[in-house]
């Protein structure tokens, strides 16, 4: 079940990086990020009352975790993924997302001891080879001739804070329940996105809340947020931060599945051949020998 709670949350989280690309034009990164989580953490938290006050002098014990929690999984994580969107292009994206995944095991190999086996590192290395195969389109030269930009830094640094977050929620205490967890790191990321927007409206060029920014706006506030991080944080409770990361490697060829069905761009063999190499990497690393 932690495998496939992985698998879904991943194939949600193609769609977000979609919208990231295709909404760069239509609206400001910031306020993406603040609709995102108002939407999530509003849909979410009439259901959770209960769990929140039940929980409450548990989540006051552990304060610090959770604002920690909410700081790198909800409020920056996907603030600088918008972000980055603007300053750098898909490749160098792509290119730097796939450093999440070695982040997460080094991180859970210093804080939780997750022994890192050989075959783990080949799996790794396998996986990365298949997403730069789709991100590269096959071509040594694009690799070759990348250029990096202030967007690619900014990548990185989300990578890394997802690790963080990936390593926090493997060591949710016990005396907090995964729902009142997961309210909890939306409503305290959520708080500091809603000042932050409204100073982004003073510099930013003037948006329109059309009916495409709408439902791009739900579908990253309920699914890419509230369905996909209740599946994730489920994984990682079931399967841990390392193996669940290794799913991340997906995003490309599911990201490439949904521009093919979506945006009627060409599907090549370099993304069969792609989706071949992050298969063989992933399931190499997540076996127990």
């Amino acid at each position: 079940m932690g495998f496939l709670f992985a698998l879904i949350a991943v194939t949600i989280w193609s769609g977000n990086f979609l919208i990231a690309s295709g909404f760069v034009d239509e609206i400001p990164p910031v306020t993406l990020a603040a609709l995102r989580w108002l939407t999530a953490t509003a849909v979410f938290l009439p259901f959770v009352r209960r769990d929140l006050q039940r929980d409450m002098r548990a989540l006051l014990d552990h304060r610090r975790e959770l604002i920690v929690a909410a700081v790198t999984g909800v409020t920056l994580f996907n603030t600088l993924v918008y972000v980055s969107a603007r300053t750098t292009d898909a490749v160098n994206m792509a290119l730097f997302a796939s450093t999440t995944p070695v982040f997460v095991v080094i991180l859970a190999r210093i804080f939780l001891g997750e022994r890192i086996s050989p075959l783990r590192w080949a799996g790794l290395a396998i996986a990365i080879a298949g997403m730069l195969a789709i991100a590269t389109h096959g071509s040594l030269d694009v690799l070759v001739h990348l250029t990096f930009r202030l967007g690619d830094v900014i990548m990185l640094a989300a990578g890394f804070l997802w690790a963080v977050y990936s390593i926090l929620v493997k060591r949710k205490p016990p005396t907090i329940s995964r729902n009142a967890y997961l309210g909890a790191t939306f409503l305290l990321g959520t708080i500091p996105l809603v000042p932050a927007a409204f100073v982004e409206q003073c510099f930013a060029p003037a948006w329109s809340f059309t009916p495409a920014v709408l439902g791009a706006v739900l579908y990253i506030g309920v699914l890419a947020s509230l369905v996909a991080f209740f599946l994730w944080n489920s994984a990682i409770m079931h399967i841990g931060p390392g193996n669940a990361a290794l799913f991340q490697y997906f995003m490309p060829v599911f990201s490439g599945i949904g521009a093919w069905l979506l945006l009627g761009q060409p599907a090549t063999m370099v993304h069969a051949v792609g989706f071949v190499l992050i298969f063989s990497g992933v399931v190499m690393a997540t076996r127990p020998r």
